[in-house]
């Protein structure tokens, strides 16, 4: 019996080692979708809004978007599998760059705004592929999985960029435009490496079956670590997002900007080639407190000075903080549910953490304009210290379950 399940562990991780390649692969494509809007949408968007307080609306209809899309992606993965939800993810991207493409052409705000929302659905999809990376794979292998998957945003990281640099003035006086129409063409070549992913349809038990949402919900461990995911990610986009018109109101320039983000997106995804095998020597919620306390070094860094040496200190800090912390609180999901669960818990997870994000996303401009960016900084620590209190709480009760349940069954006296 022993044999059987380590041969059945070793076939399900091969299975899983060839989706992790092409879900790495897919990752690293979507990341187009949401470089070519943040680089894009602000500047468009103060192009074609009737109102120059409108120019970010769009960016803020694609976090809106990516929130929205999380609980369909889960239904839809649970009733047909996640295959059919990783394509239909790819059909919103090329409606994505369509529509953007055409929106600029025909100088339509409302329109171009519904596109960056579609781009929200697609990313929203695209999160669910740390996930599907898990599936069947052995205990062990599960960090690995997760973590291999988020490195391909460091392929996204220098892709995206690059693609707006090449194709911006291509279609002149239409500044962007091309790059819509290219980033609508990555998301198709997305589509055809998912349609590779070995991820059947549920079995029709597994449909019915499992516990009710609000009981694995309540457990501490859930608790924890949705409430951690839901800290390391909105506060890391609190940050990041306000650091460039930060820098701007600083007096330091564009480049400065882009140079800092730039590497806060190697910083983000560059520790995910390691991260996987931390949480499995360490335990996840150890590198989740470590990434925790990453972002609230990275914020004390930002309230240390204005200069640009500073700025790129806090956003490389809180992209190592933001990988410890996200990577490590997804692999705490994956600890909270079984098989039969986890497309609904998983999406539930990633809704709580992407509403959050777009409740931060309207007002972290508002953050910085009346209150500057030392206040910008100062709201990560609470947060931050109550993902903490909420994780230590959560570890100790199953370190004290795992004593009682050894008390009940002691060992038998020789």
């Amino acid at each position: 019996m022993l044999d059987t399940t380590a041969t059945d562990e070793i076939a399900n991780d091969a299975r899983a080692r060839s989706n992790v390649l092409r879900l790495a692969a897919a990752q690293a494509l979507t990341g187009a979708n949401s470089a070519v809007i943040f680089a894009t949408g602000s500047i468009v968007g103060a192009t074609l809004a009737p109102s120059i307080s409108l120019a970010t609306v769009p960016l803020s209809m694609y976090v809106l978007g990516l929130a929205a899309g999380t609980l369909p992606t889960g239904a839809i993965s649970r009733a047909y599998g996640r295959r059919v939800a990783f394509i239909i993810g790819t059909g919103c991207g090329v409606a994505t760059g369509a529509l953007g493409a055409f929106a600029i052409l025909h100088a339509s705000f409302w329109l171009f705004c519904c596109a960056t929302f579609l781009g929200g659905l697609y990313g929203a999809v695209s999160q669910s592929y740390r996930f599907a990376a898990a599936d069947g794979a052995s205990t062990a292998f599960r960090p690995k999985a997760v973590s291999w998957v988020m490195a391909g945003g460091v392929f996204a990281g220098v892709l995206g960029p690059q693609l707006v640099q090449w194709t911006m003035d291509i279609w002149p006086p239409y500044l962007f435009a091309f790059s819509f129409v290219v980033q609508a063409l990555v998301a198709l070549i997305a589509m055809a490496v998912l349609t590779g992913v070995d991820a059947p349809k549920p079995a029709a038990a597994d449909l019915h079956g499992g516990r009710p949402l609000f009981e694995i919900a309540r457990q501490p461990r859930f608790i924890a670590a949705a409430l951690c995911g839901v800290i390391a990610y909105p506060m890391m986009n609190l940050v990041m997002t306000s650091a460039p018109l930060a820098m701007k109101m600083c007096g330091l320039s564009v480049s400065d900007s882009n140079f800092g983000i730039q590497w806060h997106i190697v910083a983000m995804y560059g520790p995910s080639f390691f991260t996987g095998s931390l949480i499995a020597r360490f335990g996840a919620p150890v590198i989740v407190a470590i990434g925790l306390s990453l972002e609230a070094v990275g914020a004390m860094i930002g309230l240390s000075g204005v200069t640009a040496m500073h700025f790129w200190a806090t956003l490389a800090v809180l992209g190592v903080g933001w990988n410890f912390g996200f990577v490590g609180a997804s692999a705490l999901v994956l600890e909270t549910h079984r098989p039969q669960e986890r497309n609904k818990v998983q999406a539930f997870n990633d809704f709580l953490v992407f509403g959050m994000m777009a409740i931060g996303s309207f007002s972290s401009g508002q953050l910085l304009a009346n209150y500057g960016w030392s206040a910008v900084n100062m709201v990560v620590f609470p947060p931050v210290l109550l993902g903490l209190a909420v994780l230590s709480f959560a570890s100790f009760t199953k370190r004290r379950r795992r004593l009682q349940s050894v008390d009940e069954f002691p060992e038998p006296s020789l």
